[in-house]
């Protein structure tokens, strides 16, 4: 079994068709961290019995170790067994975390995950030659049996014992079992031996301790309380000051300014920071007079402000800040002190001044001095650190973590010094301490909060995640109750220069790329935006192209396997387009029809309904189908699916129907599809059956303001659940609705990339900057310009052929999932308000084009007005429609379209509708779910297939 894939018979497609499956099962994982640090502390090994808990072992023999063996007490999947038994896991950029790629344990060489990078870059679905694969022995069973279900799906039995293999197996896995036995393994009725990880490679067990966590799941910390905090301590509120000197604190109101940028959260108090510096320019870049020298520092900082902030670092308070700094760099040592040596940027008193100089060159397209650049080797020691002062050959050189980071970011794509940075950045990771922290210098008692937060800006820009997720963790708890940050473990008192940086490391950014526009906001029109923008034209006849649409009426999941979520996701987009009402019409009608695909299995097949395996996510997703496209709910596919949702409220916790808690929906195991039925119940005007739902759903917000990912509440913050979830209470009765609506938006905003995206499970995500953009829309005019950034993000992001890269990293090339949400997201209209009223308008005609039929009138802005665009290629039609607002939308072509074409991938990797091995977006579980029910649909009857695809629910995802 490929992990968290399931195997398919169907039509005896062999290897090349599990492959796919396992891409496609585990693709609509959540939008979680691909890797899994694992849980604060491993459930003892004595907890499980032979009747009570599960066992999972994991064998390292390919590398030299051996089997080790964990315990979870309470196990829910295979996936929360791994994790609760002490192990991290990371998945791929191609599925997502539920498909394993790397699995490691502290018990095993320092918690080290294999394969590693080299072996296997864990970007697409590894090969069925080189995977882990997983393995069942159920409670009594001599034997192991290759799952028929992934680790996310996979729902342990008390007593039973599962297995992680490294190697091949083949299409029926036949080969590769584990070499150990299930009951050399499994628990017995007292304590059993405990885990280890032997030195040889041999399966034996040996009693040792229980394996040791990887360290506590990451605090994510709160950069909106922390900007405000800092907020409050400026001094009229406009510049800091320091209590060693009177006057202004001119480098520390440029640092705080930095930060309020990256938390993007305080624009006014930003916007008055600003000023303040543009008109003390001056007193800050000429401390020695006009016709003196300017200073680095002072050029350098005021020069990243601008540029993080939307402004020009060539007219910031009337002066040249790339100039400053190019225009005056040492040739010599001299100057009475202000040049150390050849190739200091004058005035540099120390590296960190040095690296901001070069960044912020980079930052404005200028190429930083050679000599500047060079002037870094003589400043790393030995170990690859960086020294904390202007040091020159032969000095006393002793790394300093706060240097060393910035260095790293500085020379890490200067051309010529990528080994420099390197070894800089190695240094780094070996010395982090044990607790995540980092020591101010050599000797200290303990961690320090500024140190440790630039290193955890470096670790980030190195992609160290492990790492910097230690280093967030570590942060996370010097943050205190007033929301500013303390020096260190021992200091309660907030403290600016602490706060500042932990904004920067918790907000995943650092100074070369905080990039965001108090103005934006207050000057963007509210209209359509006058940059660029998607072409729904050319992505809505992405989307109906023949090659992709089977017949008019479904994309495939695999061949003859219809997609139905996926298929749902594609008319919600041609909805909020209006594109194509005649390739709308066929998908709805074919849904409403109860038409089969080529396997003749129906969208009922797909919800479950009138089963015990009813899921209300994918009910709700139909049912709000019907509402958007003015079809009746309680008379679609056949069945009443208002009356289904309604059936489908969880009275009480019950984990045999998938009931997390009260008010929860059956078999809905994400954010998303707790917001999908919601939405559903409420437009059909349900307000009290909806009433438990709604109640649960608010309470699974953080303080932050965000959502997690998965039901059971994981701790994780997601944009695309959150998006889904503020979309779903905007409709909701009440103030504390709005008010929740409104934190979540704040935290929302506070996510954006510096190019305008959001992150999501694939990376810098097109899935999850559509949603965000949805979102943030309830709310247009307070949040005009990160709409623009994420629109102008998206455009970006389409290729020649209409359709949307999953995301900016990996596979180029498009892809259906991403497309449908990229081309409904841009319209900002939430699907809550969505309207598409098929039965007012004829049946239209003709083939469909590249120009849209019509566009929203109802365009979603909190006046209410239309943002026209297009022309109708048919007769006039209803135009979609929506209580609240979205950015204008184009259909025209977009400026710098990028191109890409789809390119060649794995073997074995490609889905229909993507590029060969590229990235599938994360829109939703329903693709695990028709990947676990394909497995067994043949020899296992309905019944089977429906447990089957509510059990893949619990995969991180969301139910779309």
């Amino acid at each position: 079994m490929r992990v968290n894939s399931t195997r398919t018979r169907h039509r005896a497609r062999g290897l090349t068709s599990l492959l796919a499956t396992g891409a496609v099962a585990a693709a609509a994982g959540g939008t979680v961290l691909l890797g899994h640090p694992g849980t604060a502390a491993a459930d003892p090994i004595e907890e499980c019995t032979a009747t009570t808990g599960a066992i999972v072992a994991v064998d390292f023999g390919h590398w030299g170790g051996g089997v080790v063996r964990g315990c979870d007490a309470h196990p829910t999947t295979g996936m929360n067994l791994l994790h609760n038994a002490g192990f991290t896991t990371t998945g791929t950029e191609h599925d997502g975390p539920a498909f394993i790629c790397r699995l490691g344990n502290g018990t095993f060489n320092s918690g080290t995950q294999y394969p590693t990078a080299a072996e296997e870059p864990c970007v697409n679905t590894p090969q069925a030659t080189a995977y882990w694969s997983y393995w069942i022995a159920e409670p009594g069973r001599q034997t192991w049996s290759y799952s028929q279900f992934g680790a996310a799906t996979q729902k342990p039995k008390p007593g039973e014992v599962e297995a992680w293999v490294y190697g091949g197996t083949d299409i029926g896995g036949t080969s590769g079992a584990p070499s150990f036995t299930p009951d050399s393994v499994r628990a017995e009725n007292g304590a059993g031996p405990s885990p280890s990880a032997s030195a040889s490679p041999s399966a034996s067990i040996s009693p040792s301790t229980s394996p040791s966590p990887t360290g506590p799941s990451p605090a994510a910390g709160d950069p909106v309380a922390a900007a405000a905090w800092l907020a409050g301590r400026l001094v009229d509120g406009d510049h800091m000051e320091n209590w060693a000197f009177e006057g202004p604190d001119l480098p520390r109101t440029s640092l705080t300014a930095i930060a309020l940028a990256a938390a993007g959260t305080e624009d006014p108090a930003l916007r008055k920071v600003l000023a303040y510096l543009a008109a003390h320019t001056d007193a800050f870049l000429l401390p020695d007079g006009p016709s003196a020298k300017p200073d680095a520092r002072a050029a350098a900082l005021l020069a990243l402000v601008a540029e993080s902030t939307g402004g020009n670092p060539r007219a910031f308070g009337g002066r040249d800040l790339i100039a400053a700094l190019t225009d005056h760099v040492c040739a010599s040592a001299g100057e009475n002190g202000k040049c150390t040596a050849a190739g200091d940027f004058h005035g540099a008193a120390s590296p960190w001044v040095q690296a901001l100089g070069v960044i912020a060159l980079q930052r404005a397209e200028v190429a930083p001095p050679a000599s500047a650049l060079t002037r870094f080797t003589a400043l790393q020691c030995a170990d690859g650190g960086i020294a904390g002062a202007m040091i020159v050959a032969g000095d006393y050189c002793e790394s300093d973590p706060s240097g060393t980071a910035l260095a790293v970011l500085a020379l890490r794509k200067a051309g010529g010094f990528e080994q420099t940075a390197k070894k800089a950045a190695d240094q780094l990771a070996a010395s982090q301490q044990a607790d995540g922290s980092y020591l101010p210098y050599t000797g200290a008692a303990g961690g320090d909060t500024g140190s440790t937060a630039r290193v955890a800006q470096a670790l980030k820009a190195t992609g160290r995640s492990a790492g910097q997720t230690a280093a967030r963790t570590w942060l996370a708890a010097r943050q205190g109750q007033d929301g500013g940050f303390g020096t260190d473990e021992s200091t309660t008192e907030s403290d600016p220069d602490a706060t500042e940086q932990a904004i920067l490391a918790l907000t995943g950014t650092d100074p070369t790329g905080v990039r965001h526009d108090p103005n934006a906001a207050t000057t963007a029109p509210p209209g359509p935006h006058p940059g660029k923008t998607p072409d729904l034209g050319k992505g809505s006849a992405y989307l109906t192209d023949p090659a992709r649409l089977i017949d008019g009426h479904y994309y495939e999941a695999f061949p003859a396997f219809a997609d139905f979520g996926l298929t749902i996701d594609g008319a919600y987009a041609l909805a909020a387009t209006g594109a194509d009402d005649a390739a709308l019409r066929r998908i709805v009608d074919f849904l409403d029809q109860q038409g089969k695909d080529a396997g003749d299995r129906t969208v009922n097949d797909w919800t479950g309904i009138g089963t015990e395996y009813a899921g209300g996510g994918s009910i709700g997703k139909e049912a709000l189908l019907a509402e958007i496209t003015g079809r009746d709910p309680r008379a679609f596919g056949g069945h009443d699916l208002i009356a289904a949702l309604a059936t489908a409220v969880c009275a009480q916790t019950n984990p045999d129907t998938g009931c997390a808690a009260p008010g929860n929906y059956t078999y809905a195991t994400s954010v998303f599809s707790q917001a999908l039925g919601i939405m559903a119940q409420l437009r059909a005007g349900e307000t009290r059956p909806a009433a438990a739902p709604v109640a649960y759903l608010k309470s699974l917000q953080h303080a932050d303001g965000s959502w997690p990912s998965l039901i059971p509440a994981t701790g994780d913050s997601d944009v695309d659940s959150t998006a889904m979830a503020a979309m779903a209470l905007a409709l909701a009765p009440g103030d504390d609705g709005a008010q929740a609506v409104d934190k979540a938006l704040g935290w929302l905003a506070g996510k954006q990339e510096a190019d305008g995206g959001f992150p999501g499970a694939a990376g810098d995500s097109t899935n999850s900057a559509a949603l965000a953009i949805q979102g943030m829309t309830l709310r247009q005019s307070a949040y005009a310009g990160p709409i623009a950034k994420a629109l102008d993000f998206l455009a970006g992001q389409q290729n020649s052929d209409g359709g949307f890269n999953v995301a900016t990293s990996g596979q180029r090339g498009s892809d259906v999932r991403a497309s449908t949400q990229a081309v409904g997201g841009a319209t900002g209209i939430s699907f809550g308000t969505l309207r598409r009223d098929l039965g007012s308008t004829p049946t239209p005609t003709g083939s469909p084009t590249a120009t849209p039929s019509s566009t929203p009138t109802g365009s979603p802005t909190e006046t209410g007005s239309p943002a026209p665009t297009g022309s109708p290629t048919t007769a006039p039609t209803a135009p979609a429609t929506a209580d609240t607002g979205t950015p204008g939308v184009s259909g025209g072509p977009v400026p710098g379209d990028p191109g890409y074409p789809a390119q060649p991938g794995v073997p074995g990797n490609r889905v229909p509708g993507t590029a060969d091995g590229g990235s599938l977006a994360r829109t939703g579980t329903d693709t695990p779910a028709l990947m676990a029910a394909a497995g067994l649909l043949v020899g296992a009857g309905a019944a089977a297939v429906l447990a089957a695809r509510r059990r893949a629910a619990s995969a991180p995802g969301r139910h779309r």
